[in-house]
């Protein structure tokens, strides 16, 4: 039972980290584009600072969602959002938000925090989701989370442009996130059987990753044929 416990909430710790690193790689262009036009030694500091003001906002919103989504009709109507926030992720739609660069220090720091906060929505359901109601796991995996983007986010987004399939394996996440929302939030698992229920999450979260897989063949297959042909 105790290695069960462990299991569970290192797999929702596993997904709150994962979905929050794939899902902020807009979020991570935000700071490089809006310092642009500072003076080099000052934009350590307005990296820090945009970023902490933005993460202080970004943790109170993901607690309140994280409360909000213990609410049966909640919990169904964010696993349907969650559905699209996965569409979006694997169909990207080529979304592109204009960052204006600020040239003075606190002008920078004031756009990064409302430009990511703006950009963050998807950032917000999918990690309270995965939490699954409890604000302890929640802030523990942003705590972990949210240093690694800070610290290394262009080394993150540069990994995922090399290996889309993490693009891919998070939207699974994602996937298999959703669908167990809305099984408990309908209550469906008193028709459907506790087996049933933990089985179909899976039937969604797999046809991702194999969506993903197909893409990333094609997009090489695609580029081999465009190398050969000189184009």
């Amino acid at each position: 039972m105790q290695s069960m416990l462990t299991a569970s909430i290192l797999t929702k710790l596993f997904n709150i980290i994962m979905i929050n690193i794939v899902l902020s790689g807009d979020n991570v262009a935000v700071i490089g584009l809006a310092m642009r036009n500072l003076p080099v030694n000052q934009r350590k500091g307005v990296a820090l600072a945009g970023s902490a003001g933005a993460v202080i906002l970004r943790v109170i919103f993901s607690a309140v969602a994280t409360l909000l989504i213990r609410i049966p009709w909640v919990n169904t109507v964010g696993g349907l959002i969650l559905l699209l926030i996965t569409w979006k992720l694997i169909m990207p739609a080529g979304r592109e938000t204009e960052i204006k660069a600020a040239d003075a220090f606190w002008k920078a720091v004031q756009v990064i925090i409302v430009a990511d906060i703006s950009m963050s929505f998807d950032n917000v359901m999918g990690v309270a989701a995965a939490a699954q109601g409890s604000i302890g796991l929640l802030l523990f995996g942003l705590i972990v989370s949210i240093p690694i983007l800070i610290l290394g986010g262009t080394w993150i987004a540069a990994l995922m442009d090399r290996h889309p399939i993490i693009i891919y394996l998070g939207a699974a996440v994602l996937a298999h996130t959703s669908i167990s929302m809305i099984i408990e939030g309908l209550n469906l698992v008193g028709y459907i059987g506790a087996v049933w229920a933990g089985v179909i999450p899976w039937l969604f979260a797999i046809p991702v990753l194999g969506w993903g897989c197909l893409t990333i063949h094609r997009q090489r297959a695609q580029k081999d044929v465009a190398v050969e042909t000189g184009k």
